[in-house]
């Protein structure tokens, strides 16, 4: 599983530090809906779901927290601490996000407006979603 992961410019001085965004130059999605998690206590996990469509960035713009991310055949933990690093999350991926820091904002930039019916919340339906779609790209080649 690759992880990718932007290094947004950095643009400082002594006043402090900015980071812009934008969609396409770098966010890779047109940017429809942004939401942020803060004051998530230390014992707390969320997300337990996966997208059908939906492709996300990830930014912990305050603190840091870990992201579980799932393909289906391969786990891999993310460490997010840097205000201007964001984590790319594709379509049929699982997302578990623990261990935020007292002090964490995790900011979430997504490519479409919310919807109820692109998610797979189900662990088991994720799988054979998955497995679906791999045998549908396999009779593609």
């Amino acid at each position: 599983m690759q992880v990718i992961k932007y290094a947004f410019q950095q643009h400082g001085d002594e006043r402090g530090q900015l980071v812009a965004l934008e969609e396409h130059k770098d966010i890779p999605f047109e940017i429809k809906r942004v939401y942020y998690m803060y004051d998530t206590g230390i014992d707390v996990h969320r997300g337990f779901h996966a997208h059908k469509s939906l492709e996300q960035i990830m930014i912990c713009i305050h603190g840091s927290c870990k992201v579980l991310l799932d393909n289906g055949k391969e786990k891999k933990v993310v460490f997010l601490e840097k205000p201007y690093e964001g984590l790319y999350i594709a379509n049929n991926m699982w997302r578990e996000m623990y261990d935020f820091s007292k002090d964490a904002v995790l900011m979430v930039l997504a490519s479409d407006y919310y919807d109820e019916k692109d998610y797979i919340r189900n662990y088991d339906e994720f799988l054979k979603t998955v497995e679906q779609y791999s045998k549908g790209e396999e009779a593609n080649k």
